[in-house]
Order: structure tokens, then C-alpha cells, then sequence
């Protein structure tokens, strides 16, 4: 078994999941803690996992230890920044009154993984509350009374407080010295931070050979070994995301080649794609199966619409519809088609310039899977497959016979969570990584947030150490940026996800997007992380029917001028309705397909558009609802675009501060009015110099 990997940093309170890299469930393995804080009392278990536990700020040194070697793994726990926070509904916020004996609540959220039955809500009269500790932002609670969460409210609570501070590092030979340089970017609401370094424990960098000032880091280029990678944390308030250099040292005739490199970067094709997202089993129609072959016979409608990549939603075997409950990792459904089938679908998608991005659901099975049915029938292989948890904290109504329940999320009895502390269940992941990897260009992660970060981390070097352009995108509900430290490249934006839904709705203004956008600084995002940029995916009501037409289209609009990677999901441009509906082949919104088509092509067309800043623009609504519109700016070197979104019903007159063209890039048409620019969803025109 291997080294289990990077340094790792975390907040005191926060368990740090420990593991050997590649393991093998029939060796041996344990840990032991080798150095910790004075002020600690933290241990380590027994096995070949274990779980850390910074009980007090500092450096702790853990040592794993197998038949073959030892190895060291650097743990670094930063100061807590919490408070105490109280989540509470009342009865008129439930759908259906409370019955009198309704004295206690069930709350899930993020603070708890969204797993029921380890926090409870007492009833104080008509109110049900819980109180609980925090970090800063804002947080939301869900409340109910049975395990179906049939009927729930909800409540959402802002802790005040810093966000967490960016670093980036670069590197360069001088002379005879590797310089690391390290640009620490303080939270918006924050202090300015300062830089912390480390090495990696895996390489053989002697800590001699390095100094350190500030935020520089010096090695001589002859105390390099072969590899090395610099890590570095922005610290100020709270740490903040590490950042990654990797190192290569070559001999040459005339010296040493360093090479540098940024292994936690998202793949550089990124920065250009749009992503279409097929639900696989409605794609055909309304008269046909989908089938693989099936979609290999719409793939020039997949062309046509201009994206870059396919996300299929899960093709493995499954008895749902949906296909996320698992019951063989290693085959392809039969409703679907065969390997070569599927095989066959990858090549003509890739034949046409689009990438395929498979989901990966590895955070459970199926409750059919015939692993799950051997660990629930006293199998001595299967014993540590799955998460267990004592059976007073179950609250579905289903009979697990036996004193203890599997562990799931939500209400999702019918999808057991894999137990991540068996090495045999992280032996059985890894090989499902492997079984596919070479297949497809990318892993969209289902459940990310419910798999552990040293997981993911593993995952991660294993894809990108034969193909770095493999893209691995997470599931993570909402956002969370500690998925961006050497794990995920791109993460679903639920910020601006939730803005545009709470525009589209009437509950904010439009301006309301571009706050949306400076969460991720807040959160702590790197500034070279990708966000998919969304209005519609699987898992969520469609826009068009929680938010009407003609906020569709500013949406969407939104979705391809801002920065990101846009993600389109199928039906979206065809004017579907239902989550998970028909594909409207025959009857679909011609116009609306159009629309996007042109979104797509202008986005490819013009840089700006694709550029990582985006600026406000002042403006003034001349005719139509000021609070329906936003204008901002889009550049890239020379090129300056102002784009205007209109969420009204009614078409909008809008002058902005600058001089601009009269036509809209997006239509063709002319849009120059006496009153300013007309708007009736997007607007998109070039600023013109020298007026």
C-alpha cells in the first residue's frame, strides 16, 4: 500500500479521514500519532482508516504504517471560526398543520451532511428550534416530522463573519534557485493574509535546502529531486484553499530542465466548453426507447446545437428510470445496450469534436445490489461494506431486521452509503475509476460532498497522471469550496443557480446576479476554478415552468455572458416542462432551440464573453422594470461588450454609461432606440471607442 498523499489542512474540530493510497484489503495497516500540539488530547484508531480530530491549533504528525514501509502524512489544523446559530419554523410554515403531538423535528442540512436523525428541533409552543455551531455565510435547515419528508419547512440564517482568503502560486527558475512566489488575496470581507508553505511528506525535498521569506519560497535547483510539489495556504481570519505547484527536475547537457505545473487546474479546454446535459432514458421521444444507438442517431442534433460536451446521466445497470441506484458497477444497462454499443455512442460523439462526461456514482448502491444484500445477510466478506448506524437513529419506516441501519442522506432509503473506512469498498471504487477512465473524457461526481476528501484527492492523481485533460466535475449542494483543493476542477454554482431562480420569481432585482457572482470569492474559490453555470439539471423543477418564459431566456442568457461553463440541459431549448420529460422532438420550441444556438456560437465567437472578470455598468431604465434588467461589461483586451438582460415580460429601454454599437450581436438586429437600447431578453453589443 501506498502513501496517503498530500499534506492536509483543516479547522480545529473539522475529522480528517486518513488512508493508504491503493490499498489492498488484505494487508496489513495501522496508524499512530507521532507529534501533536501541547494543548491536544487527539489520538488516532485502530485501522488501516482512521479518523483526526485537531482538538487544538497546530501541526500533527501521523505515521502509517504497513508490511513494507512507513510513511509520515503532515496534518495542519487552523483556529475555528464559528458561532453559535438557531434555525426555527413555526407551524404556519409547514404545508399541512402540525398534529398536538408533533413535539420534536427531525433538521437535516449541510451542518450535518444531510443525514437524518442526529439533530432534533423541540417544540416550544407553535415553534420548533435547534441551535448549533456555525462557520461564517449563510446556511439553511430543513425541517420535518417523519422520515419521508413529505412535508418540510425550511429555514435560512445568515452567520456573520470573514470569508476565506485565495492564494495562487507561480514558480521560475533564476539562476540557480526554484523562486515560488505566492499572490495571497484577502475575503471580501476579510484581513489581508498571509502565506503558509509546505512540502509534500512523499518527496524527498530536505527542509534545509529551503527558505522561506514571506511570500517566497527558494530552493536550489540541485537540491530538487526528481519531483516535489509546493503546497501553500492563505491564512488570515480562516485558511483558506491550498494552492499546488509541481515540480519536475531533468538533467539536461548543459544543466537541469525544471518543468512547472498546476495540478489542481481544471483542464485548459475548459475555459471554452459548454456542456449538454442528457437525461438519458427521455432523450429518444415519446414513441421509441432510448437506447444507445438511439442517441447515436441524434448526435447531429447534438452537433448542431454547438456544444463541446455530453453528459450522460448514469448508463450502468439499475432498476430506475433515473439509474442512479447502482446495481453493477461494471456493465452497461440492458435497456440501454451493450459496452460495444455504448462504445460506439462515445466514438461518434467524439468523431463530432464533443467530449462525453460519464456519472460517476460511487457515494452508495443500489439497495438491489447483490453486495448490499450479502453485507444485510451476514456475509463475512461483505461485514465493512457499508455505512451502519444505530437503529434509534433511523427514522424511516422501513424493517432493516436487526439492531443497527444502513447510513443514507435525505430520505434515500433505497441507496445505502458506502462505507469509505473499508479498504476493500475503496478497492471496489477505484477499480470502478479504472473501468472507465479510459472510456470517457470526464466524471460528472454524484453525491460528491458525501465522499471523503482523501478519496477524491486519490481519484484525482490517478485520472490526471495519464490524462491531464480529464475532467472531474462534483455534485457538491450546495457549493463548497474545500472540493477545489486538489480534487474537482469545475462545481455546480448553486449561487447563481438560486439567484437566477429568485430573479425569474420576482423575489430580487436582476442586479441580483452579479452579487451571486462574488460568492465565490467569498467562499474562498480559486480564481482559476471552474463553476458550471446552469438554469435547469435533472434533479430541479424547469425553469420555464417555476419561472415563465420569458425569464427563460434572460436566464439562459445570463448563463452564457457571464463567466463559467455553461451547461444546457437537454429539453431546456425545446421548451420541455417536466424535470425529467420527453424530449419534444416533433413539437418542440423551434425558436427557443434557435436561441440557444445562437447563445452557443456568440459565446465561441467572442472572447470577451469567455473572459474570467465581468464588470457592472451603470444604467438607466428609460421604459419597462428597472428592477427586471442588469447590465454589465465583458472584455477582453481590445474587445469591450455590454450585455443587458431583461427577466420582464415586457420588452425594456435601457441606456447604459457607454457609447455603443446599434446592433445586437446575439440577433442581428437592430436595437438602437431614442430611449436607450430595446431589450426584450438579451441584449449583447460591442462598446465603441473613441465616441
Amino acid at each position: 500500500m501506498h502513501h496517503p498523499g498530500p499534506p492536509r489542512f483543516c479547522a480545529v474540530g473539522d475529522a480528517v479521514e486518513l488512508a493508504p493510497r491503493r490499498p489492498d484489503p488484505d494487508a496489513a495497516a495501522e496508524w499512530t500519532l507521532r507529534d501533536r500540539p501541547a494543548e491536544s488530547a487527539a489520538t488516532v484508531g485502530d485501522g488501516p482508516v482512521c479518523h483526526l480530530e485537531p482538538d487544538a491549533p497546530g501541526t500533527y504528525r501521523v505515521e502509517l504504517h504497513t508490511e513494507d514501509a512507513t510513511h509520515v502524512q503532515t496534518v495542519r489544523a487552523f483556529p475555528a471560526v464559528r458561532a453559535s446559530a438557531r434555525f426555527s419554523v413555526d407551524a404556519t410554515d409547514f404545508e399541512s398543520e402540525p398534529t398536538d403531538d408533533a413535539d420534536r423535528a427531525v433538521v437535516i442540512g449541510q451542518f450535518n451532511d444531510f443525514t437524518a436523525g442526529t439533530h432534533w428541533a423541540e417544540r416550544d409552543g407553535d415553534e420548533w428550534a435547534i441551535e448549533t455551531d456555525l462557520p461564517p455565510g449563510i446556511h439553511r435547515a430543513t425541517f420535518s416530522f417523519d422520515g419521508s419528508f413529505a412535508d418540510t419547512a425550511t429555514d435560512e440564517i445568515t452567520v456573520d463573519g470573514p470569508g476565506r482568503p485565495r492564494v495562487e502560486l507561480a514558480g521560475e527558475a533564476v539562476d540557480d534557485d526554484l523562486v515560488v512566489t505566492a499572490d495571497a488575496r484577502a475575503a471580501p470581507s476579510g484581513g489581508d493574509p498571509a502565506v503558509e508553505f509546505h512540502l509534500d511528506d512523499r518527496d524527498a525535498l530536505d527542509e534545509a535546502a529551503v527558505t522561506v521569506d514571506g511570500d517566497e519560497l527558494r530552493v536550489p535547483v540541485d537540491a530538487l529531486p526528481e519531483s516535489a510539489r509546493i503546497h501553500a495556504v492563505p491564512v488570515a481570519e480562516r485558511h483558506g484553499v491550498a494552492d499546488t505547484l509541481a515540480v519536475e527536475r531533468s538533467s539536461v547537457a548543459d544543466g537541469d530542465d525544471i518543468s512547472i505545473s498546476r495540478p489542481a487546474d481544471p483542464p485548459a479546454w475548459v475555459a471554452d466548453a459548454t456542456i449538454y446535459e442528457i437525461f438519458v432514458r427521455s432523450f429518444a421521444g415519446e414513441t421509441v426507447d432510448t437506447t444507445f444507438e438511439a442517441i447515436e442517431r441524434r448526435v447531429p442534433y447534438i452537433e448542431s446545437l454547438g456544444v463541446d460536451v455530453v453528459w450522460l446521466t448514469p448508463v450502468l445497470s439499475s432498476p430506475t428510470r433515473h439509474g442512479y441506484h447502482v446495481t453493477d458497477f461494471f456493465d452497461t444497462a440492458d435497456d440501454l445496450g451493450s459496452r460495444e454499443a455504448f462504445a460506439s455512442l462515445v466514438e461518434r460523439l467524439h468523431d463530432a469534436g464533443i467530449r462525453v462526461v460519464f456519472d460517476l456514482v460511487i457515494n452508495h448502491t443500489s439497495r438491489d445490489h447483490p453486495a448490499f444484500q450479502s453485507h444485510r445477510a451476514g456475509v463475512p466478506e461483505y461485514a465493512d461494506y457499508y455505512e451502519r448506524v444505530p437503529a434509534e437513529r433511523d427514522i424511516s419506516d422501513v424493517d432493516w431486521a436487526g439492531e443497527d441501519a444502513p447510513g443514507y442522506y435525505f430520505n434515500w432509503t433505497r441507496i445505502p452509503n458506502l462505507n469509505y473506512d473499508s479498504l476493500a469498498v475503496r478497492r471496489w471504487m477505484l477499480d470502478v475509476v479504472d473501468e472507465w477512465r479510459d472510456v470517457v473524457d470526464g466524471f460528472r461526481c454524484d453525491v460528491a460532498w458525501g465522499v471523503s476528501h482523501g478519496f477524491w484527492k486519490e481519484v484525482r492523481e490517478r485520472v490526471k497522471a495519464d490524462d491531464p485533460d480529464f475532467l472531474l466535475l462534483d455534485e457538491t449542494v450546495p457549493r463548497d469550496a474545500a472540493f477545489a483543493e486538489n480534487e474537482f476542477g469545475v462545481h455546480y454554482d448553486t449561487d447563481l443557480f438560486d439567484a437566477l431562480r429568485d430573479v425569474g420569481r420576482g423575489d430580487d432585482p436582476a442586479s441580483a446576479v452579479l452579487d451571486a457572482l462574488a460568492a465565490s470569492v467569498e467562499r474562498g474559490y480559486p480564481d482559476r476554478t471552474g463553476h458550471m453555470r446552469y438554469v435547469d439539471n435533472h434533479d430541479e423543477d424547469r425553469y420555464v415552468e417555476a419561472c415563465g418564459a420569458a425569464a427563460l431566456r434572460a436566464a439562459v442568457g445570463a448563463v452564457f455572458t457571464l463567466p463559467g461553463v455553461p451547461m444546457v440541459y437537454a429539453g431546456q431549448e425545446r421548451g420541455v416542462a417536466a424535470q425529467r420529460g420527453t424530449m419534444r422532438w416533433h413539437d418542440g420550441d423551434d425558436a427557443l432551440t434557435d436561441f440557444h444556438r445562437r447563445l452557443v456560437a456568440l459565446r465561441g465567437d467572442r472572447p470577451a464573453l469567455r473572459a474570467p472578470e465581468v464588470e457592472p455598468v451603470s444604467y438607466a431604465v428609460e421604459t419597462g422594470e428597472a428592477d427586471r434588467v442588469v447590465a454589465y461589461e465583458r472584455a477582453d483586451g481590445a474587445e469591450r461588450l455590454v450585455v443587458v438582460l431583461n427577466f420582464g415580460a415586457e420588452p425594456a429601454a435601457v441606456a447604459v454609461e457607454w457609447p455603443v454599437g446599434e446592433t445586437d450581436l446575439l440577433s442581428g438586429e437592430r436595437v438602437a432606440s431614442e430611449d436607450g437600447l430595446r431589450v426584450e431578453d438579451v441584449v449583447v453589443v460591442p462598446i465603441r471607442d473613441g465616441d
